[in-house]
């Protein structure tokens, strides 16, 4: 891993599990598979804490563990599982987009909690569900289980690996570490439950639902619980399925970009004429971009979808665009112009390009020390004497595309730093609005009057009041820059991982 790639690990451990699960997280990072008493050592942590840093990782997915000889456990990091948390506001917000509110946050809490199981989150979401609307009303078990049911269906959540029976019914001494297997086959399916109830509001934690006080209640014998239906089964977010979702989003609109004035004519809904149906494959496969591609005529032809070339088109896309806002639209066109012809000298980038020659030499060395563009020496003799030396410029889409991988990193790892020190900055000043707004809400559940409640908000005075929308303003910046990276990440990492695959 890169240094911009192990910082912005820091960054995220540290934002969401704090401080020591962050320290364990980047050591393993750095250092590879250890055992636990080596990692306890190195980085001068308790055994103890070292043990629940490690039950965080591992129940977020972060952090994997392997018995090897002689049966020592070694635990390693994963990186890029890591690095994934960065795109948790965009799974839930597809999860919302594709099943509203309830799948929204169906998903946000197995991303908040790693893994949990079906009832739990039912219940988790139901009560929230309920949270919000008006009084007397409330969420059904059943609805939130069915949008569960439809997540499962369409591979958006998945079980989690389980201990095998054999493994529990054996005799002998327990394994160092437990196997966790799963059968594809049972990967996506959904236990048959019967949730029936709906969700509940939080009460004052002074009194229960029936208005007792907490000294008044007799206490509850813990033996008397029921067992959970569906103990055992842990489900998660596949994360894999979010990805191809969004990789065919981007390719979708790709095309209605490219198309734009052909799909507003298309009919609503599937109702196409074969005809007309001909004429759009027809164009979609003519089209230079290759994104579809015709193979035999045999019954009308086999269309399919060029992934590859697709996600190259998208990557290429985005490496022109950053050429054209660092160094301008003349080195954009004579970036395109490399594109296009594969290689080329620099007389014929001047010719091509109708640039004059310092210029363009200049422009050419500018993209060339930025590693946007490559030179490739063909030698006529052996020597390798210049001036018996071509020189041409060329693009290799793949080193340029790892090359802006590299430096989206280190943005999105800039950004949080600088969201993080707004805030910090501003500390004592959203304390003082949170501590306002919460007895803000403890009288209007108490029934104030408006004169009273408005005296507490004048607590906060109109210049601080400014300082609060400037920093919820920068902050709202910060965040929807993250997510637009994360865009360019995504495709970079799509269009590298589909190259290597075809090499």
């Amino acid at each position: 891993m890169t240094q911009a790639e192990i910082k912005l690990c820091s960054l995220l451990l540290q934002e969401h599990f704090g401080e020591i699960v962050e320290k364990i997280g980047v050591h393993l990072i750095r250092t590879g598979s250890q055992p636990l008493r080596v990692i306890a050592h190195d980085t001068g942590t308790s055994l103890d804490q070292v043990k629940k840093a490690l039950c965080v990782l591992i129940q977020h997915n972060l952090v994997i563990y392997q018995v090897h000889k002689r049966g020592v456990v070694e635990y390693e990091a994963q990186c890029n599982r890591v690095l994934r948390m960065l795109r948790y506001p965009r799974y839930i917000y597809t999860a919302k987009t594709l099943y509203s509110d309830t799948g929204e946050l169906i998903v946000e809490e197995l991303l908040l909690n790693g893994k949990m199981t079906m009832s739990a989150v039912v219940k988790k979401v139901a009560d929230r569900l309920t949270e919000t609307m008006e009084d007397g009303k409330t969420m059904d078990y059943a609805e939130v289980s069915n949008t569960f049911v439809r997540l499962v269906d369409t591979h958006f959540v998945q079980r989690c690996p389980l201990v095998p029976a054999t493994e529990n019914s054996d005799t002998g001494p327990p394994p160092p570490a437990p196997t966790l297997v799963i059968n594809e086959k049972d990967m996506y399916l959904v236990p048959k439950l019967s949730l029936i109830g709906k969700g509940k509001r939080r009460r004052s934690s002074d009194e229960d639902a029936t208005g007792e006080p907490k000294a008044k209640r007799p206490k509850q014998s813990t033996d008397n619980k029921e067992p959970i239906p569906d103990d055992g089964i842990y489900w998660q977010a596949n994360l894999d399925r979010f990805h191809q979702h969004f990789r065919d989003q981007a390719i979708v609109s790709a095309v209605a970009n490219r198309m734009d004035q052909i799909f507003r004519s298309l009919p609503v809904g599937y109702n196409i004429s074969k005809q007309v149906l001909d004429q759009y494959l027809t164009l979609l496969a003519d089209d230079p971009l290759e994104f579809v591609g015709k193979s035999g005529d045999s019954g009308g032809g086999m269309y399919v979808i060029n992934l590859h070339k697709a996600l190259g088109s998208l990557a290429t896309a985005t490496l022109e665009s950053v050429v054209q806002e660092r160094f301008g639209s003349r080195c954009a066109r004579i970036f395109r112009l490399v594109l296009q012809k594969k290689h080329l000298e620099q007389k014929q980038v001047e010719d091509f390009a109708m640039i004059p020659a310092k210029e363009a030499k200049d422009m050419l060395y500018k993209m060339l020390s930025e590693n946007f563009i490559s030179l490739q020496e063909i030698p006529k003799t052996p020597d390798h004497a210049p001036s018996r030396t071509f020189y041409l410029y060329t693009v290799n889409i793949l080193s340029a595309a790892r090359m802006l991988l590299h430096r989206c990193y280190k943005s999105v790892a800039n950004l949080i730093e600088r969201r993080q020190f707004e805030t910090k900055e501003n500390k004592r000043l959203l304390e003082k609005s949170q501590r306002v707004e919460a007895i803000i809400a403890s009288m209007q559940a108490t029934g104030a009057e408006e004169a009273q409640l408005q005296e507490i908000e004048e607590m906060i005075t109109a210049p601080e009041r400014q300082q609060l929308e400037t920093l919820k303003r920068n902050v709202n910046k910060l965040d929807a820059c993250e997510i637009q990276v994360d865009e360019t990440i995504f495709l970079l990492e799509s269009y590298i991982e589909s190259t290597m695959k075809r090499q």
